[in-house]
């Protein structure tokens, strides 16, 4: 991780969350899954496009023959909420009554991971489970329960592992906070 301030796009960012505090939460969120779901068949769904470095560490620490599918969906534009989930791919794999565990980068608002436990349910799924690198219980705004959560944030917007500013700072390994 870098002391130094960066800059995506036209804001500036500081030094937040380093990458290795973020393994080590997930780590202990693999041990409680790998604990919950022994003598199941959890399907992992993970929501691209921010997942993917938690998902990738949590499904590697997790160490299962669990079955993983992936999944696109949006509710943002820019640094906010539209409160609008559009589905770009949807999961393709069968949920009926299965054990869905949903794998989330951040949960601030609760809106999308709302909708999809509402949706996944709906198609059929026996359980739906949220697993989320970060959550912010300041910027909740629906009725959500995250049963894993990595950690919980202040409400200030954030870029890296995974997390963007307009599709721009997923690959940093630390997490920057906007700087005021």
């Amino acid at each position: 991780m870098t002391d130094q301030e960066i800059i995506v796009h036209d804001k500036t960012f500081v030094p937040y969350i380093k990458g290795e505090q973020l393994r080590a939460a997930t780590r202990r969120l693999a041990e409680q899954i790998r604990q919950d779901t022994e003598g199941c068949d959890p399907l992992f769904v993970c929501i691209m496009n921010g997942s993917f470095m938690f998902a990738a560490e949590l499904l590697q620490a997790i160490n299962t023959s669990a079955e993983v599918a992936f999944a696109r969906y949006s509710s943002y534009s820019g640094m906010g909420s539209t409160y609008q989930l559009k589905e770009v791919m949807p999961v393709t794999t069968p949920l009926a009554g299965r054990l869905v565990i949903i794998i989330e980068d951040l949960i601030d608002t609760g809106f999308t991971m709302m909708k999809l436990k509402e949706k996944f349910l709906a198609d059929g799924a026996a359980d739906v489970r949220i697993a989320t690198m970060l959550l912010k219980p300041e910027a909740l705004q629906c009725p959500i329960h995250a049963d894993y959560v990595g950690m919980e944030i202040h409400n200030s917007f954030i870029v890296g592992h995974g997390l963007d500013y307009n599709d721009r700072g997923r690959m940093l390994d630390d997490i920057y906070i906007l700087k005021e």
